[in-house]
């Protein structure tokens, strides 16, 4: 499974580079959010610093020896008029890998999240901030009230 998610990383990276020459293409870490804390790779889908993009990652934590990995996968819409400033939506997936307790065969958990929030991102490459709600859902639970905070650069 990490190799499954190495390798969507890597051809996110390339496939953006390829086809989204100059569009809002960004890495950032973030606390809170559908990865706990995690780093983020993002662009847009055409060829401009706003509209509909992907947003790809990978966070977890580690606590006494138990630990846990978040892979967020997101599909985001960027609404500005001034080029730096935008409100951001959007709504995608959080897999969560493990092993089951007996080690005999790898499974994953995967829960639900929306994507509210600003993002200031300069017109040219730069650092930029994020802050979001990101309601989390999934098999028999809802948090209405979660959140996160992003920093990180656009190329």
């Amino acid at each position: 499974m990490k190799k499954i998610i190495c390798l969507g990383l890597i051809l996110l990276f390339i496939g953006s580079s390829s086809f989204a020459q100059k569009a809002a293409t960004s890495a950032f870490v973030e606390a809170g959010g559908p990865g706990l804390a995690s780093f983020n790779f993002d662009t847009r889908f055409a060829a401009r610093q706003d509209g509909w993009g992907l947003r790809l990652g990978l966070g977890g934590f580690v606590v006494d020896n138990e630990g846990a990995m978040f892979v967020p996968v997101t599909l985001n819409h960027l609404l500005g008029k001034d080029g730096r400033n935008y409100f951001e939506v959007g709504g995608g997936v959080t897999i969560v890998p493990f092993s089951s307790a007996t080690g005999n065969s790898p499974l994953a958990k995967t829960s639900g999240h929306l994507n509210f929030g600003y993002r200031y991102q300069p017109s040219n490459a730069g650092v930029l901030f994020r802050a979001t709600i990101n309601p989390v859902f999934g098999n028999g639970f809802f948090w209405p009230f979660y959140g996160g905070v992003s920093v990180g650069y656009k190329f």
